[in-house]
């Protein structure tokens, strides 16, 4: 598995070809000695849809471990992160360089957002199908 990432979890529930895995996304500073005392530590809980075509080998309350390859995680840190900067940063300068003013670049730069994040919301089926985990039982 070294060109995958990995989490463990606990299936949350189960149903027909789907299993919803609930994880716990740790930030960086729960590995400090010293992070019960910072109030900056943080972790969330995800719920991760895994397709899975033998349900039958997995329970509700079980460890699990979601995988998937390092080339599907940097795909969607770039679809996530690295393309809607890019194209906030963009349109800000270039709205800038064409003599808006600032606060109107900067809104113009939010306001492009919003047909990006439309658009991956629709496209939330082919995603999904590029996009995927696997699951492996015990620890």
């Amino acid at each position: 598995m070294g060109n995958s990432i990995s989490h463990q979890g606990i299936i949350n529930s189960i149903s027909d070809g789907l299993v919803k895995v609930r994880i716990t996304q740790s930030s960086a500073c729960n590995t400090c000695k010293v992070a019960s005392y910072c109030s900056s530590t943080e972790s969330k809980e995800k719920l991760i849809d895994v397709k899975c075509s033998d349900t039958s080998r997995y329970t509700v309350g079980q460890k699990v471990t979601v995988v998937t390859d390092t080339a599907n995680g940097a795909k969607a840190v770039i679809l996530a992160f690295a393309i809607p900067a890019a194209l906030l940063m963009v349109t800000i300068v270039l709205c800038i360089y064409l003599g808006m003013d600032e606060a109107l670049a900067a809104i113009a730069g939010i306001a492009i957002l919003v047909p990006y994040y439309i658009a991956i919301y629709f496209m939330n089926d082919t995603l999904s199908k590029e996009l995927t985990f696997t699951i492996h039982a015990g620890e």
